[in-house]
């Protein structure tokens, strides 16, 4: 359906707001127009470039609000938490993560953005993995941006449940449940 420059604008301020993270590429295809238009259409409503977008993101700190482990630990780079709640991650899968032969990440690297997210989202300052049901979904390539979501199930005495997606491109392409120990509440 093709838009006129008003309506693209106001859908374009309202993709972006709902995923900060999404590329010009992804825009154009989304929007049936030149990455160039993308390009101009957010130079004029001022909105920054991905690179901007996910730097201001980052430079929140949450340094203070992670307490299970310290915010270094953490695989990925937190963009949101909450605790007891809810917490977001993004991992940027590089040469480093994937097997040189097909470029696929390694799988242990994107439990470990899942595991560490679902220990950060803890509101203790001991949290450990009891136990974890995970699924692969698809296989990650190098130069995939992998956005990760936990989500707080329940709470019960010592233990809390969470639930984490991850998604590349909106793609679920990691979910796992998993059973965490907590020292108290």
């Amino acid at each position: 359906m093709k838009r006129n420059k008003k309506q693209r604008q106001s859908l374009l301020v309202e993709t972006i707001k709902e995923n900060p993270f999404i590329t010009d590429e992804d825009l154009a295809d989304k929007f049936s127009v030149s990455v160039q238009t993308i390009r101009l259409d957010r130079l004029e409503l001022s909105i920054p470039e991905l690179r901007e977008r996910i730097k201001t993101v980052a430079e929140k700190n949450f340094e203070d609000e992670v307490v299970a482990l310290p915010i270094e630990e953490v695989i990925g780079e937190i963009i949101d938490i909450e605790l007891d709640n809810v917490a977001i991650s993004i991992f940027d899968v590089k040469e480093e993560h994937v097997f040189k032969r097909n470029q696929i990440a390694r799988g242990h690297h994107l439990f470990a953005q899942a595991n560490s997210l679902a220990v950060a989202v803890i509101n203790d300052d001991l949290a450990l993995t009891a136990k974890a049901n995970i699924h692969f979904t698809r296989s990650v390539k190098q130069g995939e941006r992998v956005v990760c979501k936990a989500k707080v199930i329940s709470i019960d005495n010592d233990r809390t449940k969470i639930e984490v997606i991850s998604t590349v491109h909106n793609e679920c392409v990691f979910k796992g449940e998993f059973d965490m120990y907590r020292s108290h509440q």
